[in-house]
């Protein structure tokens, strides 16, 4: 199995949602496989263009995701996989470990207008007592 692959209990899930009698032409890659590039290019961010021939043309994914999503077909996915809390629990938590990185300007790196630094640099360099 690999990394961004869906376990065997959350393919059991989806499978009885997605509907494998749907008319048109079979596709080149099953369901699972579809569902799988899907999380793989949302996990790491790449583009469709990028998507590992594992998964087939990333064309035919991308039209595949298309069609799915003015369907409907992902929204019914997520709800039903969304989390079902308590009675008791009033409020749900999402925990999420994104880092954001800057850009290197605004680590002041180099850049910026000459004005910014000539007052930063007057502002540091200021007198603190009168000459003699």
């Amino acid at each position: 199995m690999q990394r961004h692959a869906l376990t065997n209990p959350q393919w059991a899930q989806i499978e009885r949602i997605i509907d494998s009698s749907r008319p048109g032409p079979k596709p080149k890659i099953g369901d699972r496989a579809f569902i799988d590039a899907v999380l793989y290019r949302a996990k790491t961010g790449i583009p469709w263009r990028d998507t590992p021939l594992r998964f087939g043309p990333w064309k035919s994914v991308y039209n595949r995701f298309n069609n799915w999503a003015k369907a409907g077909i992902c929204e019914l996915l997520f709800a039903s996989l969304a989390i079902e809390l308590d009675d008791d629990d009033e409020e749900g938590s999402i925990v999420d470990a994104t880092i954001v990185r800057a850009h290197l300007d605004a680590a002041g790196g180099k850049g910026g207008s000459e004005a910014v630094l000539w007052a930063t640099l007057e502002e540091a360099f200021q007198r603190r007592s009168t000459p003699w």
